[in-house]
């Protein structure tokens, strides 16, 4: 099969693709080798005949909503198989469900009016026929892939109008006792948040219990694989009831304004839960000042193990959220705890940081991921022995069990990459027609999204209430109070009855494991900024903490946080965790500020370098076209991260510039994106942050994109004039 690119067709209202596709149909002996009582597939190619067969693809590229939805029914005449599940997976960024059905039923879907155009020259019956049989196939596909779209509590408008319409023109249809069963099970359904399941707060607790500080014995008396089952049975239910479109750009980057604080609760679940792990590892740490140094030790230990537990069973949101919480400032800074913590353990916690290393934008975590999203155990591989046999040893125990298992993503991956895609392309070309170019390449994201959910159906997990009580009750600390005793806990340690002697063996061991040198650089200390941790469940601010490492995994559009570690810190040999969000605009879960994308919130399909998408044909031998990306110019255009000045450093907004644009311009843009008054553009000024004592402010009518510095981050600040 070869394919050749055929162009664009135009219509009115819409713009084609068309891609000719030639398949080789025969193959047989010519008239020589026939006479010779020879076989096409036993002789050379020189004594064969070769049939073949063009066909033409028609791909629908941009339109009108008309048009698209008219593309519903033609669709697979014009062999683009795909399109229904694209459209399906997308539409809510540019239309809500109410249209598009009103369109399919109303305008293309009548039955005695319909002047369809693939069936306009059929006799009435076979049209009928045939645009029933269109109708049902879409109606079917809906059903079936986004049956949410018609949860519409209280009144069921877009289900009723559906029923209604299958009465009249599909009656005692398999179809209309399907949608009769949906709206049952729709009202029957007791309403109950989707938060509800991994709240720490208060209201998740049982009459009379209230949130406390951890345990440090009861804590140890959860055996290590229980308590990674439990945070991957967790992890499981909430993933699986994520709803894909929620992760588009164009819908998740709204969340942060007023009228929309119910947006995407399926993702502001995952999220709550992943900020719960985190402050839970941080609690168990630092909540009981008694704890000794080696006590200390065995509970950072006890979380390394857990987090090797969780890498087992392919739980990659826990187990960064495991990592990111070691990795955070609070703990991180705890140099003599971390002495006492076996070499065994230490080398096991590297590894498992080096799988979200912002190497190469991700590589290593993009990779895993895709190589065991359906595979059905984790492969593990290890660089010492001892570790090694003892994955294998946990891994065929697993086996044994005989139950496949699924993989549970870090839901930051995705978020990353359809924030990015949201900020670097167009959603309306030419004659304000949709891009649907863009909508396929966000459907390349929220596929893999669904084949995740798909294989998180292996597992299978039963719920051990003690646990989950427990986890429940685990009051979090602030980002003030983490801080206060890490610094005690420090303090205590630094007075403990080490040696000179021996403390300058285990300084010398730790440097050599984690530097290959003798020289042990301990990390600098970062006091927490006055800024709150956002609450229990971690959602009340858009960004993570800058200073506290804290996982407020709120929402921003392009969360950036500042990493806690400097690039000699032994024990945090990659940026990942540190003062990660869960979330982003920018379709993250977290990201650092002050490298180019270093555990920025940018994931799979981003190609290396600082968030880069990676370019995809848009047809047979059509060249791939370089898109903007952040902290690198490139054609013209890239991708600058503007955050207010006054707010919390961390929270930043995504803006796509050109070559063109001017600093009117840019403001504009990035006060809508923060939810202020655009006409304001006068009373502000765009400054571009150099170092921490050095900026550069433009001058009122500058290009920005000539003017800026391209050989530092592209991270600016909206600041109000004096």
């Amino acid at each position: 099969t070869t394919f050749q690119d055929g162009g664009e067709e135009v219509e009115d209202g819409a713009v084609y693709n068309v891609t000719l596709k030639k398949v080789q149909i025969q193959q047989a002996a010519n008239k020589g080798a026939r006479w010779l009582g020879g076989e096409g597939d036993q002789l050379p190619p020189e004594h064969t005949v070769r049939q073949y067969e063009t066909s033409k693809i028609r791909a629908i590229k941009a339109g009108t909503l008309e048009k698209l939805v008219e593309n519903l029914l033609t669709a697979f005449g014009d062999a683009d198989f795909s399109y229904i599940s694209i459209f399906l997976a997308t539409y809510r960024a540019f239309a809500s469900p109410r249209a598009v059905l009103e369109l399919l039923l109303d305008r293309f879907g009548n039955l005695e009016t319909s002047s369809h155009g693939e069936v306009a020259n059929l006799n009435s019956l076979e049209s009928e026929m045939v645009l029933r049989a269109e109708i049902a196939s879409v109606l079917r596909a809906w059903l079936d892939q986004c049956s949410e779209d018609f949860r519409e509590p209280p009144d069921y408008m877009c289900l009723l109008k559906l029923l209604d319409y299958l009465k009249n023109n599909m009656p005692n249809s398999d179809m209309e006792s399907r949608v009769q069963n949906l709206l049952k099970q729709f009202q029957n359904q007791e309403v109950e948040a989707v938060d509800g399941f991994c709240s720490t707060s208060s209201s998740g607790l049982v009459d009379g219990e209230e949130l406390e500080i951890s345990n440090p014995e009861e804590f140890s008396s959860f055996q290590d694989h229980v308590v990674a089952e439990q945070l991957t049975y967790m992890d499981v239910m909430l993933f699986r009831r994520v709803v894909p479109y929620h992760c588009l750009g164009s819908i998740w980057s709204q969340r942060d304004k007023n009228e929309n604080k119910n947006l995407a609760p399926t993702i502001r679940a995952t999220i709550t839960q992943f900020n719960a792990v985190t402050k839970c590892v941080i609690s168990t740490i630092l909540g009981t000042r008694e704890l000794k140094i080696q006590q200390r030790a065995k509970i950072i230990e006890k979380w390394i193990n857990i987090a090797h537990e969780c890498r087992i069973l392919k739980n990659f949101s826990s187990l960064r959220a495991i990592i990111s919480a070691l990795q955070s400032n609070s703990i991180y800074r705890l140099k003599t705890t971390w002495m006492f913590v076996s070499k065994d353990v230490l080398l096991v916690y590297e590894e498992l940081s080096e799988i979200f290393s912002d190497h190469d934008n991700y590589l290593t975590s993009r990779e895993l991921l895709m190589k065991e999203a359906t595979s059905k155990f984790a492969n593990l591989d290890s660089s010492e022995k001892e570790n090694q046999k003892k994955s294998q040893k946990r891994l065929q125990l697993q086996k044994n069990k005989g139950v496949m298992q699924g993989t549970v993503p870090y839901l930051g991956t995705f978020l990353t990459d359809l924030i990015m895609l949201d900020t670097a392309l167009q959603d309306y070309v030419e004659g304000g027609l949709i891009n649907f170019e863009k909508r396929r390449r966000e459907f390349e994201v929220i596929a893999q999204i669904k084949l995740l959910q798909s294989s998180c159906n292996s597992y299978c997990l039963i719920p051990d209430q003690k646990f989950i009580q427990w986890f429940r009750r685990q009051r979090p600390l602030t980002e003030e109070e983490s801080y206060k005793l890490s610094r005690e806990a420090e303090a205590a340690a630094d007075t403990n009855i080490l040696s000179p002697k021996s403390q300058k063996s285990m300084v010398k061991r730790i440097s050599t494991l984690f530097l290959g040198t003798d020289v042990f650089t301990p990390p600098k200390e970062q006091p927490p900024k006055s800024s709150p941790v956002g609450g229990s469940s971690g959602e009340s601010t858009d960004s993570a903490s800058v200073s506290s490492c804290e996982f407020n995994h709120s929402e921003t559009e392009d969360v950036c946080v500042t990493p806690v570690s400097s690039p000699e810190d032994p024990l945090k040999k990659s940026s990942v965790g540190s003062d990660k969000g869960y979330d982003s605009d920018k379709g993250s879960i977290s990201s650092d500020k002050g490298s180019s994308s270093k555990g920025s919130i940018s994931e799979p399909g981003l190609g290396s370098d600082s968030g880069s998408i990676p370019p995809r044909d848009s047809g047979p031998g059509s060249a791939p076209r370089a898109l903007p990306v952040y902290n690198r110019q490139s054609e013209g255009s890239c991708i600058i991260r503007v955050s207010m000045d006054g707010l919390r450093d961390s929270v930043y907004k995504s803006i796509l510039i050109t070559n063109q644009d001017r600093i009117p311009d840019v403001t504009q843009r990035a006060l809508l994106k923060h939810n202020l008054e655009p006409d304001a553009v006068e009373d502000y000024e765009l400054v571009q942050v150099i170092s921490e004592d050095k900026e550069l402010v433009f001058p009122h009518d500058a290009n920005v994109f000539y003017g800026m510095n391209s050989h530092v981050n592209f991270d600016f600040i909206l600041r109000k004039k004096a």
